[in-house]
């Protein structure tokens, strides 16, 4: 690429920072005082040979996490199922599934790849509240571990399905327990004005059935109470309280509770995404063990999803252009709300760095930017207001923690295209920047 194709390209002062950086002393380099670096300055001259936008893995975290809740959960004497609706990832489940866990899967699809990527069906879990006759036939049929039922009607359909095809199914009963998990509002699921799980109006009757279903294998009860907590000692503290009483009641009337599934829920920080890596396992399995109330024969379940995966993927976006407006500055960048839709869909916040300023040997100066994607819609805004070093046409971006609903929401909206994943392992099977100045 000629220079003048490269100013068309980058723009002056990325261009002028790569062609005369030799003359200055040395780049700077990244902090490295956190407890983990994902980016760091050999990954990013690798990342900037990729098109974007794309998903970036971090294999290494990913599998220091997994392992890590593995190594917790045998621990505390827990169960886990992967919540799969956090990231369908082949890859990931491939890992997740050999080392063990059980998956939770929320619609007939993700029960099907669940086990075509190495999940054995009797450690699949199937929640929801709205499953569909032939959702409920094909996990019938595969012989799950349990339906987790959210509605008496669901329990009479699956028992009369049974009967018509001369089976048993295993089912726990999801519970709506009444507990605010002090979240956002869309992510909150255990109230009492909730879609989801049985409240308690109607344990007698739920009762009632569950001993008149002859087809149906009453396991256990299952809870979860919402997503992204963070108050992980009193929130969880309190829903063990509340299951204790729950479960109480229900071997009071009659039915043996086997299994207790206390959901998912632990939160990331998505402020300091280094500096906390691998969320608090310790503390939510411990505050777990402390306040659950198990016999011996009795089995704990969690549900991690988000807590798994979110840390250990970026999505990685390139400046298209810089555009100054009256009162505000703006980055228009290559990935939009199509890719990762939480920001406009929660108001959800992501750490946001310039990577190309990061291997810059001088920061000039720092500015204000509203960073927003090229759909056509007002709210496909990354973030208002942030500040940045002084950014460019062509400066490589990072979106971090967006391992979690991220690609598993992505949309073909504007007609664009699907980000594709690229591992930190498998760099040179990414798909490479094209000149289209050349």
């Amino acid at each position: 690429m000629d220079s003048h194709s490269k100013l068309r390209n980058y723009g002056i002062f990325r261009y002028f920072c790569n062609r005369f950086s030799y003359i200055l002393e040395k780049r700077t380099t990244l902090n490295r005082n956190t407890v983990y670096k994902m980016l760091d300055i050999n990954t990013i001259e690798k990342l900037d040979r990729i098109a974007t936008p794309f998903y970036y893995y971090d294999m290494d975290l990913f599998r220091k996490t997994v392992n890590t809740a593995a190594e917790l959960a045998s621990k505390y004497r827990l169960k886990v199922h992967y919540a799969v609706k956090a990231n369908v990832e082949r890859r990931l489940l491939e890992y997740i599934s050999g080392i063990g866990f059980g998956a939770d899967c929320v619609s007939g699809n993700e029960v099907l790849h669940a086990h075509d990527c190495g999940f054995p069906a009797e450690k699949i879990v199937y929640a929801g509240v709205g499953k569909s006759d032939k959702e409920i036939y094909n996990a019938l049929k595969l012989g799950i571990e349990a339906f987790n039922c959210e509605s008496l009607q669901e329990i009479f359909v699956i028992n009369e399905m049974a009967h018509i095809h001369k089976m048993k199914a295993n089912v726990s009963v999801r519970i709506n327990p009444d507990i605010d998990a002090h979240t956002h509002k869309y992510v909150t699921t255990g109230l009492y004005e909730n879609k989801f799980g049985i409240s308690q109006h109607e344990f007698d009757k739920l009762i009632d059935i569950l001993q008149k279903c002859e087809h149906i294998n009453f396991i256990g009860l299952h809870f979860h109470i919402g997503s992204q907590i963070t108050r992980v000692d009193e929130v969880f503290a309190l829903e063990c309280k509340r299951v204790n009483e729950i479960v109480a009641y229900f071997e009071r009337n009659g039915l043996k509770v086997q299994n207790i599934n206390l959901g998912g829920g632990l939160g990331v920080d998505y402020d300091d995404p280094d500096g906390s890596a691998i969320p608090e396992f310790e503390t939510w399995f411990r505050t777990i063990a402390e306040n659950i109330e198990r016999r011996e024969d009795q089995t704990v379940h969690v549900e991690p999803g988000r807590s798994l995966v979110a840390q250990c993927a970026t999505l990685i976006s390139r400046v298209l252009f810089v555009k100054s407006g009256e009162t505000k500055n703006f980055l228009i960048m290559d990935a939009g709300m199509n890719d990762l839709i939480r920001p406009a869909l929660y108001g959800a916040y992501h750490k946001i760095e310039n990577l190309s300023a990061s291997q810059r040997t001088f920061y000039p100066t720092h500015q204000a930017y509203d960073i927003v994607g090229p759909v056509c819609e007002s709210s496909d805004v990354w973030g208002a207001g942030r500040l940045l070093p002084l950014s460019v046409r062509g400066d490589l971006m990072a979106i971090r923690s967006t391992g979690a609903y991220g690609q598993v929401m992505a949309s073909r909206y504007n007609m664009k295209d699907l980000a594709p994943s690229v591992f930190s392992d498998a760099l040179d099977e990414a798909p490479q920047v094209v000149d289209y100045f050349e």
